[in-house]
């Protein structure tokens, strides 16, 4: 079939930042701060950087400083959330001016099917080999042990950890952990495995990933490796086969959040929440380079101009392209005014109806998907959007307690700190989030009305635990421009309260047409 970008007539600008490891590091400050002078130089419209590191002070932070240059001249930029999931406060890119994005599922599969006994396990997998044909022996990588081999290593199916009289002709079962998901499979192959299932463990949860497998494989959820294993221990004599992986569209449900997308709270700043949004992170299909393998391990000789990836590395270029269009569609919008329409049009049910689930199939939380899951078309009219200028990001900063030595590096020109310090809850953010909320608080926002005049009224489903005012509680819109500011009180209620706990709401402003959503982000203290 045919494929295209989320921007298809965009003009691509290519900066390299990332080179061979040296001392351990690819990608350097120096190269990222140039690379960001060259395309402010260059009148670039968007920047997507794939990019990120350990969550710091956005003074030590070199995309924080160079993605603050951008937004100043007009220009939005993107930021993948980081792959350190599911650990909790694992986000990076957390400046309140960059739009961070996490990493969930879409409904398209590459299922790949474990056939054994009586039963079938859907798994993941673009090999291009199946064992369809005949019954073969299954053994668990563990009992396949090499002899100078630990058993842990033999477990994770490290390379040289498997035994070749014990694998030859044989399905091992491998378990997800450490070492790259395909090299699993390469020590299986040069074991001379006949093929390779791939289970989870507990923390990769349901999340499931196809990838170029270099034998017959597929990768399982942590439940359908914990029933294999139980098989493959009670059985005498395991057999199954693999199936050669097909393309199914329209599966459910979908969105599930990706286990390896990073989570909130932010650490840096927990009055700012992040992740912003989430969008399509897994098994992606994108241009590949020939220089390198599928794989991108050494071992690999395979090469194609197409290849299908996974990671906030995939997710954050297709919010890119959704700001390309709404650069091309809105060009006298800010970056803030662009952010805040992608981020309240979000969605955060799935298409069963259902609240987005995490890798373990609970219900996710804004800390794994920031406003929800993005809708291109929605985003078009969003009817209100927060706007935030460099001004007011400098007074966040002046909050902070910047000097002027170190707001020079943000601006090159002079910001006068206003007398009494903002409160930092009080950044005009499109989501709200109080992490230290003693009795109660009030913030305050303002909305631009970017649609026809109308009237909006405020919608709040509760955080648990905690009473929402919102004043005023209906904002009535004569045009279009206009400015609208209203207040949100947030107070703990003492009997229902879960204290040093987050909890999670929302508020929605509707006027029959359009629903302008905001996350809620509380943590009650005594």
């Amino acid at each position: 079939g045919t494929t295209k970008g989320g921007s298809p007539r965009a003009r691509v600008a290519a900066y390299k930042v990332c080179w061979p490891p040296f001392h351990g590091a690819e990608c350097f400050d120096a190269d990222i701060l140039a690379a960001f002078d060259m395309a402010i130089h260059d009148g670039v419209d968007a920047l997507s950087l794939s990019l990120g590191g350990y969550a710091t002070d956005y003074f030590n932070d070199g995309l924080a400083i160079g993605s603050f240059h951008a937004i100043q001249k007009g220009i939005s930029v993107i930021c993948s959330a980081g792959n350190s999931g599911p650990t909790p406060a694992s986000v990076s890119n957390t400046a309140p001016w960059i739009l961070t994005v996490g990493a969930s599922t879409m409904d398209r599969e590459f299922p790949a099917y474990v056939s054994f006994s009586d039963n079938q396990i859907k798994g993941q997998s673009l090999s291009s080999l199946g064992l369809t044909h005949e019954q073969y022996a299954m053994i668990s990588s563990i009992e396949a042990k090499a002899a100078n081999s630990s058993a842990h290593d033999a477990q994770l199916c490290y390379l040289n950890s498997l035994d070749p009289e014990k694998v030859k002709g044989k399905i091992v079962v491998c378990l997800r952990g450490i070492n790259p998901r395909v090299e699993k499979g390469e020590a299986v192959h040069l074991a001379g495995g006949a093929g390779m299932v791939l289970a989870n463990d507990k923390s990769a949860g349901d999340e499931i990933i196809a990838d170029a497998h270099v034998l017959p494989a597929t990768h399982i959820s942590y439940s359908d490796g914990v029933y294999l294993f139980t098989y493959l221990n009670s059985t005498k004599s395991p057999l199954g086969y693999i199936t050669l992986p097909k393309t199914k569209i329209d599966t459910s449900p979908a969105p599930v959040m990706a286990a390896f997308s990073s989570q909130g709270p932010n650490s840096v700043n927990p009055e700012i929440l992040k992740p912003d949004i989430t969008a399509p992170g897994v098994s992606i299909l994108a241009a590949y380079s020939t220089a390198s393998s599928p794989t991108g391990l050494s071992f690999d000789a395979r090469r194609t101009p197409f290849n299908v990836e996974s990671g906030t590395s995939m997710s954050c270029p297709h919010i890119s392209g959704v700001v390309g269009l709404l650069t091309t569609l809105h060009p006298t919008w800010s970056p803030a005014m662009i952010k805040s329409a992608i981020m309240t049009t979000a969605r955060i049910r799935d298409n069963k109806e259902k609240v987005i689930k995490n890798s373990s199939m609970y219900d996710a939380t804004p800390f794994n998907y920031g406003a929800g899951h993005v809708m291109p078309n929605h985003a078009m009219d969003p009817g209100l959007v927060y706007d935030i200028t460099p001004s007011d990001y400098l007074d966040f900063l002046c909050a902070l307690g910047y000097n002027s030595t170190r707001m020079r590096a943000f601006s090159n020109e002079s910001h006068s700190c206003p007398l009494k310090p903002m409160e930092l809850e009080n950044l005009n953010y499109p989501s709200i989030s109080i992490p230290n909320l003693f009795g109660s608080k009030t913030v305050t926002r303002t909305v631009t009305n970017v649609g026809p005049p109308g009237k909006y009224i405020a919608f709040v489903y509760a955080p648990r635990g905690v009473s929402v005012t919102v004043k005023p509680a209906v904002l009535d819109f004569e045009k279009f421009g206009e400015l609208k500011k209203f207040k949100v009180t947030m107070k703990v209620i003492q009997e229902e309260v879960q204290y040093d706990t987050y909890v999670f709401g929302r508020l929605i402003w509707s006027d029959d047409k359009h629903h302008v959503r905001s996350p809620l982000v509380v943590k009650a203290k005594y």
